[in-house]
């Protein structure tokens, strides 16, 4: 019992020192002024219109990209479900391989895809087809945010539905359910844990980015991470960055409510 406390030690140390100390931090600052004194104005200030504006932005882009890469990921993880263990590593692998590259590199690639001399509008332009207007939009940051966070939606799915027992499905067919019918009655009440953890795994961190916003929007489309990153690093003012951050954890604590509820198990989260 000693040695195993002895090896906790590190895993305390760590949480101790970069997740407790750090929260502990961000509720000092938010909650108290430039002299210390205890205050709320620096929640009061997500009330201004501008950050009001920036937190709308950001709720509206992360509900469309989570919602995207709902469509595009769940398709996608019922016929890995379905697949052999090869074919379904292979595929996969195309998916997880980006996420082993610098994030930073891969938004810097679609900056490139999407400008106007880049290459979507170099192919339209030898194809004599129009060329659009992509970066410093809305849309690319969108964009931006489904290529990102895809995977964390799809590998949560897959995890769910391919611990589905086979013989459970089999038996429906058995009693005479029809395809819809068993989606409906079997396959997706029980994917429901995959699919909450997969919302919440790119829900949250839209919500929060800055650094997509940043490069596709061209600093002219203001998020509410923007926001939160300049009163840091150009306005100094870590009580109101501090603020606004404790603002936003109020959607984190309800990201994992929802987790806690649905995927009591943790079925959804691990791979």
């Amino acid at each position: 019992m000693k040695h195993r406390k002895l090896l906790a030690g590190p895993y305390l140390f760590w949480a101790v020192s970069f997740v407790i100390i750090p929260l502990l931090m961000i509720v000092y600052y938010g909650l108290t002024d430039k002299e210390g004194h205890f205050t709320f104005s620096n929640l009061g200030m997500m009330t201004s219109q501008e950050n009001l504006k920036a937190l709308g932005l950001a709720l509206l882009l992360s509900l469309i990209s989570t919602l995207i890469c709902l469509v595009l990921a769940y398709p996608l993880a019922m016929i890995l479900s379905e697949k052999n263990m090869n074919q379904t590593s292979f595929i996969v692998l195309i998916f997880i391989l980006p996420m082993w590259m610098n994030f930073l590199l891969r938004t810097l690639a679609w900056q490139t895809l999407l400008e106007k001399n880049g290459v979507i509008n170099n192919i339209l332009h030898f194809l004599h087809l129009p060329e659009q207007s992509l970066i410093n939009t809305p849309g690319a940051i969108v964009l931006g945010m489904i290529y990102n966070f895809l995977p964390f939606m799809i590998l949560p799915i897959y995890n769910v539905l391919a611990k589905i027992d086979r013989d459970v499905l089999y038996a429906a067919r058995d009693l005479g359910a029809n395809n819809m019918q068993t989606f409906f009655k079997i396959i997706l009440p029980l994917s429901v844990p995959g699919v909450i953890s997969g919302i919440t795994m790119v829900f949250v961190p839209s919500l929060t980015t800055f650094v997509i916003s940043d490069l596709l929007g061209g600093s002219k489309i203001l998020l509410i991470g923007n926001v939160i990153e300049q009163e840091f690093k150009q306005g100094s003012n870590w009580h109101t960055g501090s603020g606004l951050s404790l603002v936003l954890m109020i959607f984190i604590i309800a990201s994992m409510a929802l987790i806690a509820k649905y995927d009591k198990n943790g079925e959804g989260t691990a791979f």
